[in-house]
């Protein structure tokens, strides 16, 4: 029986192609700036976002935490939505580790407004005892969300709130070319309405780990020192870096046909008496769906036995997250599968 994994985008193996980049790449000691293929992902890295500089990082969580370890400060508010991922989903660590005090503000399919977002703020004025707001962070595409995105009006709407309210601002980028690709919006423009952006290389773009964070020279200074004592002094990283610049210059583009894919598998759960979707909110390759008569757990585990793995996020929703690793003819026979299935 032939597997077919939704559980998420990082379940995506390295190509042919790109191993061999791997097995070429020419190697330094990265901790002295003396890898030369790192530092072509680095300058690669700043050329598409944009930014001054930018840091080969073990992966997306640790980009997260430099940026709030740098910019959040201890003992001060960072606001991000209350279904941010660095709020649930990296153990605690920007409390822990960062020192920060994430607050989660809510907003609708995770896109977070200065409407509403300027009743959590805490200024400088506020009583002594009262934890400052110094940060703000974004997801885009939001994961928890659905895979959602935030488009050019959004993107204004947070740089004019950051900077009204002298907040550092950072991208929780980790599926952000799916969201450049949504939207039409270009990864360099995207990455200019916020202080600093994260972004993976593991996810839909294929490598088999690694993540970028991009920012000023002066973050990503300190960032590398940050880096250091979270155990991120990476040696002969050129054979991931590698991976990482064959998925920057031949994976982008390929990112439409996951979206297509999402949308497809979508238009076949629509038709199931125990599924609603809404295939018109699927924007990239992230899509929930409520079950209806049975529980998540049991689909999730129907769904297996006929060779479909996903995930329960909850007691009746479940997540599909197509990738490299599922092409057309394997979205074909999922849907198949699906159309077959009676609960």
């Amino acid at each position: 029986m032939k597997i077919y994994d939704l559980r998420s985008d990082t379940v995506t193996k390295p190509s042919e192609e790109m191993r061999k980049a791997m097995y070429k790449a020419e190697v330094g000691d990265d901790v002295y700036d003396e890898d030369p293929t790192v530092n072509r992902l680095q300058d690669l890295a700043s050329k598409i976002t944009g930014k001054r500089s930018s840091l080969f990082v073990s992966t997306g969580s640790m980009a997260n935490l430099i940026a709030l370890y740098i910019n959040g400060g201890r003992g001060n508010d960072v606001l991000m939505h209350d279904q941010a991922h660095s709020l649930h989903h990296e153990l605690g660590a920007p409390s822990a580790i960062a020192g920060i005090n994430p607050v989660g503000v809510p907003g609708e399919r995770g896109i977070l407004r200065s409407e509403i977002l300027k009743d959590f703020v805490k200024s400088q004025n506020s009583a002594y005892y009262d934890a400052k707001t110094t940060m703000l962070v974004i997801e885009n595409s939001h994961n928890f969300a659905g895979g959602t995105c935030y488009y050019r009006e959004n993107l204004k709407d947070i740089q004019s709130f950051s900077s009204k309210y002298n907040l550092n601002s950072h991208m929780d980028g980790a599926r952000v070319f799916n969201a450049s690709i949504a939207t039409g919006i270009s990864l360099k423009e995207i990455s200019s309405y916020t202080d600093t952006i994260s972004f993976c290389l593991s996810k839909g773009l294929g490598a088999p780990v690694g993540a970028m964070l991009c920012g000023s020279k002066e973050f990503i200074q300190e960032a590398k020192k940050v880096r250091k004592f979270l155990g991120g002094g990476t040696r002969q990283a050129g054979i991931i870096a590698a991976a990482g610049i064959y998925a920057l210059e031949n994976n982008i583009n390929r990112l439409i046909e996951d979206h297509i894919n999402a949308k497809n598998l979508a238009k076949a759960l629509m038709s199931k008496p125990w599924a609603k979707v809404d295939p018109s909110t699927i924007e990239t390759n992230i899509l929930f769906f409520e079950t209806i008569g049975i529980s998540a757990q049991k689909l999730e585990k129907k769904l297996a036995r006929r060779g479909i793995l996903c995930f329960a996020t909850s007691e009746n929703k479940i997540r599909f997250v197509t990738s490299l690793e599922v092409n057309k003819q394997d979205i074909n026979s999922i849907s198949g599968i699906i159309n077959s299935l009676e609960i």
